[in-house]
């Protein structure tokens, strides 16, 4: 699990409720369970209404995949500019059919493996940059979808809250002649659906977008590093050159040092 994610939800949601805590003692005043049916049903039709069924799912998973931990962190890139290199030594030693085994052992990362069958079908640097940086464009965009809808509910949550709000506006103003006594407390009432609206957006969809889209930023800056090694490979380029080349993407307190890293 993601702690830094779990320890910000925890606290946000433990602010929320402490600045109620300490400013009433009318606590269930804030629970209405219409309210909360009427701003995540009405958001969560809304969404299956304007997207495709598949992509609204991914959405819904991507709320829960924040908590998970992102594996694709710092030390993985200098990891991989590493296995580009020992590539290189691999190609210059035994030649680009040398990558075969490689390719196979590539396994689940078909990103990867697709750039080493590219290689290995002989087609030269320009040829593999160019189809990788196609590849990486459209997987991004593909990839981005559940952040955009996301993005979309939480611009449609506040709405039905506003909406969920007129109706107990409505409701309330209908029995008003009977009890006007009653009006502070139905009023009340009414704009706890626009409190939901609200909540929701800003402390669920929006961080989870956030957090969708940059580890899908992330992930496509891994695979333009290493497009970039495979067009060197392609090249068949020197490994201090690949290393050098590869190295200009990186911060440098994560750079790959053939010298020392090599040796381990």
């Amino acid at each position: 699990m993601s702690i830094n994610t779990f320890i910000g939800f925890l606290a946000a949601f433990a602010l929320f409720l402490g600045s109620i805590f300490l400013s009433t003692d009318n606590y269930l005043i804030f629970v209405d369970l219409p309210s909360l049916v009427m701003v995540i049903g009405g958001t969560v039709t809304a969404t299956f209404i304007s997207y495709e069924f598949r992509y609204v799912m991914l959405a819904l998973k991507g709320i829960l995949s924040t908590f998970k931990i992102y594996k694709m962190g710092r030390g993985i890139l200098n990891q991989e500019v590493g296995r580009i290199i020992r590539w290189g030594y691999l190609v210059q030693q035994k030649g680009l059919p040398a990558l075969e085994a490689e390719a196979k052992a590539a396994g689940s990362d078909p990103f990867v493996r697709f750039a080493l069958d590219m290689v290995v079908s002989g087609y030269s640097g320009e040829d593999v940059r160019t189809i990788l940086a196609n590849t990486i464009d459209t997987t991004f965009e593909r990839d981005c979808v559940p952040a955009k809808i996301l993005k979309a509910m939480a611009g449609t949550a506040p709405a039905f809250g506003m909406l969920g709000t007129l109706i107990g506006l409505i409701i309330m103003l209908d029995n008003m002649g009977a009890d006007p006594t009653q009006l502070g407390s139905g009023l009340a009432v009414a704009l706890n659906t626009t409190l939901y609206g609200i909540v929701l957006a800003r402390m669920v969809f929006l961080p989870a977008a956030s957090k969708v889209q940059q580890r899908q930023e992330i992930l496509r800056f891994r695979h333009e590093l290493i497009a970039e090694g495979f067009a060197l490979l392609a090249d068949r380029r020197p490994p201090r050159y690949i290393q050098d080349r590869m190295n200009s993407f990186l911060d440098p307190s994560i750079r790959f040092d053939i010298d020392k890293q090599m040796k381990r």
